[in-house]
């Protein structure tokens, strides 16, 4: 059988489901002689070997004895990998699905390699690269946002716009080469300026769509907050709140927390470490006011100016509220990197207590403002990654690699034209910048790039 161009004459076995305890187990088979394996091993009765569904017992070797298997059939093409497949479903307990699979793999099946089923897939284009990249990103996703960006990866928000660009590039490739064909004629298919224009185009678009690739590089998968605010603010108490539960120390004495404590959690699907800095602390002679900007250069400090976002926190019955507010906002602006800051009025316990704009009053007692609060740090990191839903996205350093690589090549082709140089030298970079955009959704492939791809998914995947 011959999947892409490549022949897949083998038949692969493998546990699809993890090692660890669990009712349900399940087993993937699949490649020519799939059907034909299930039933050397007693799995699919011939009489059945065209059904979608067959419910039967296989008789393993003893103590194990029979055991019930739901076995799901794909007779033709139209399965995950492009190929004849079955699954079975039978107890989650490891030696009986290693039993089967070794009793498969003595009537002419072999054990799968990592990543093996998608490399099929792939092969048979059930799939693109980017896409079977995608794959693993949902099996490894820990939180909903970093599912929601593998699924949208899936659905083809990289694959599209780069196959679109491709095509674009394939069309100006055909002019050129026409006029190639007519050179001795001094005949033109595409003028140069008008050749100048479309491959500045392309080569704009690649470049945003590596930029967009470079920013998902750097995007933390993790982001991080920081409190700031005097003593006895209400710090630990909001991260309490904001935690759900005890994770930093509170007490009326002021100055309870001497180290910076990091709490996880994730707020809607987003995982985020929360970092409660110990307060701005009080030193004899100095004004409440002097000490805030002094203890910009402590440890805690260091911390909230590091932190994607910053929580500033001040009581609202604090006497001197007004004061403190406008220092910190002073150190703020003064300490700003790319770091949101979100304004937090605490201890309003009190429903009749406003607090003055920007400030948002909370109350971690009553849970006043909670609510709000979670909404503008959810709101502030998807600011900061607002490019994710709509615009291409990827975490493979090997589509960076080949979108930097056809956007050299067409820069190249654009020197070329300016310098007057035959459209033979366009031609030439204009190939090889189709062929770096085909590596990314796998139209162009080497052994190696399947190699670097497929190996890092686990078995029986």
């Amino acid at each position: 059988m011959t999947l892409g161009g490549v022949e897949v004459c083998e038949t692969i076995i493998a546990i699809a489901t993890p090692p660890t305890q669990a009712v349900r187990g399940a087993i993937r088979l699949s490649g020519p002689d799939a059907i034909d394996v299930a039933r050397r091993i007693g799995i699919v009765p011939a009489s059945e070997s065209k059904a979608h569904r067959v419910d039967c017992e296989i008789d393993l070797a003893a103590p194990l004895g029979k055991i019930p298997v739901r076995a799901l059939l794909w007779p033709t093409r139209r399965s995950y990998t492009g190929q004849p497949s079955v699954e079975l479903h039978t107890f989650g307990s490891l030696p009986i699905l290693q039993a089967i699979v070794d009793a498969a793999t003595s009537v002419g099946a072999r054990a799968a390699r990592p990543g093996e089923f998608t490399m099929r897939a792939f092969l048979a284009g059930r799939l693109d690269l980017a896409q079977a990249e995608a794959v693993l990103g949902v099996i490894d996703a820990e939180t909903r946002g970093a599912l929601d960006h593998a699924l949208r990866q899936l659905a083809g928000n990289l694959s599209k716009p780069i196959e679109k660009l491709r095509g674009e590039l394939l069309d100006l490739l055909a002019d050129v080469e026409a006029g190639l064909d007519f050179v001795d004629e001094d005949i033109q298919f595409i003028e140069d300026d008008q050749l100048t224009s479309r491959l500045e185009f392309i080569a704009n678009a690649i470049a945003a769509a590596r930029s967009q690739l470079e920013q998902r590089r750097e995007d933390k998968s993790d982001w991080s907050l920081a409190l700031r605010g005097l003593p006895n603010a209400g710090k630990s108490s909001l991260i309490n709140a904001l935690a759900g539960r005890e994770a930093a120390i509170v007490t009326e004495i002021a100055g309870t927390t001497r180290d910076v404590v990091s709490v996880g959690l994730e707020l809607d699907g987003y995982p985020l470490t929360i970092a409660d800095t110990a307060g701005f602390e009080l030193v004899e002679g100095e004004t409440a006011d002097d000490q805030i900007m002094r203890q910009a250069q402590s440890h805690a400090g260091r911390a909230g100016h590091d932190a994607d976002i910053r929580l500033w926190c001040v009581d609202i019955n604090d006497q001197a509220f007004a004061s403190h507010a406008e220092q910190m906002r002073s150190m703020a602006a003064e300490k700003r990197r790319s770091s949101i800051d979100l304004w937090i009025a605490t201890k309003c316990d009190d429903p009749a207590i406003v607090a003055p704009e920007p400030w948002l009053a909370t109350s971690s007692q009553t849970g006043r403002g909670l609510d709000v609060l979670k909404r503008q740090i959810v709101d502030s990191i998807e600011q900061q990654s607002s490019g994710d839903s709509t615009s291409v996205i990827g975490t493979a350093a090997r589509c960076r690699g080949s979108l930097l690589a056809a956007e050299q090549a067409i820069e190249s082709a654009l020197q070329f034209v300016r310098g007057g140089d035959g459209h033979e030298y366009v031609s030439s970079e204009l190939r090889l910048a189709a062929s770096n955009l085909g590596e990314v959704t796998g139209a162009v492939y080497t052994d190696d790039i399947l190699d670097r791809v497929f190996s890092r998914f686990c078995i029986g995947k």
